[in-house]
């Protein structure tokens, strides 16, 4: 609706118009969120650019993505590990991307070497607090906290209201946490017994923990994709932040009416 009728409104608003009057990509003061790594990765002269240096890695993940759940799968992709396959298809990637620069002569194995640690070293924290978040669902799961909770609220929460419950909750902790699928491995031990017992449509349920896991994954300041995107952008983080807040916000509050909606019809 936005893209058609070409309708900001909020920071963005302002935003939008300090470009087309003023010019300016950046308000004054901003300062852009841009990795000094990807700064220092200058093109290097006498270098021919190549579209396939780019288009044949990214065929080799998307190749070997079918490949990887088949191996696992023993012959069946519906049974392979999804996580598994992703992981061998990135190394692909990168390794045939890492031979294609090193026969063209565009890095040395010694540059290859060190951002792929660099690549990995970034992953760091990100990987911490995935193992923090699953570590603190499978704790749920082993007191009983799910059926605990469901028993402290089956007195005095209906069933209807349970989806758009979920989806609040899931939504602050992804806010929290910055990550949404921390917010999974924390809230579907929680969500499924308690819908069980409680007697909520499951399905909906599950829906809830993720769109509510999703929609405050994106509206975090400390969430990667939020992080990513203003560096892809080089913009200032805060500004990014503030502008596409009110979007969210406004389709997050569409998608809790709906999830009221769908609990007293379904």
């Amino acid at each position: 609706f936005i893209i058609l009728t070409d309708k900001d409104f909020g920071p963005m608003k302002e935003a939008e118009r300090r470009v087309r009057e003023e010019g300016k990509l950046l308000r004054d003061g901003a300062e852009p969120l841009v990795s000094e790594d990807v700064v220092m990765l200058a093109s290097k002269p006498n270098i021919p650019k190549r579209s396939v240096n780019m288009i044949v890695p990214v065929l080799t993940m998307v190749a070997m993505m079918p490949v990887g759940l088949l191996i696992t799968g023993h012959g069946s992709i519906e049974q392979g590990s999804g996580s598994t396959a992703v992981f061998w298809a990135v190394l692909a990637a990168i390794a045939v991307g890492a031979v294609m620069y090193r026969w063209q002569k565009i890095m040395t194995t010694s540059e290859l070497t060190d951002l792929f640690l660099k690549g990995v070293g970034g992953l760091i924290p990100m990987a911490i607090l995935m193992m923090l978040a699953f570590a603190l669902g499978n704790t749920c799961k082993a007191l009983g906290t799910g059926p605990y909770v469901a028993g402290l609220t089956k007195g005095w929460m209906h069933a209807r209201y349970v989806p758009a419950v979920i989806f609040i909750v899931g939504a602050f902790i992804a806010f929290a946490t910055g990550t949404s699928w921390g917010t999974f491995a924390i809230m579907i031990p929680i969500a499924i017994p308690m819908a069980t017992i409680i007697g909520a449509n499951l399905p909906l349920t599950l829906g809830a923990v993720l769109g509510g896991g999703v929609f405050g994954d994106h509206c975090s300041p400390i969430s990667d994709t939020t992080i990513i995107s203003s560096m892809a952008s080089a913009t200032d983080h805060i500004d990014h932040v503030r502008t596409q807040l009110p979007y969210a916000l406004v389709s997050g509050a569409i998608a809790l009416v709906l999830y009221l909606a769908a609990g007293f019809l379904f």
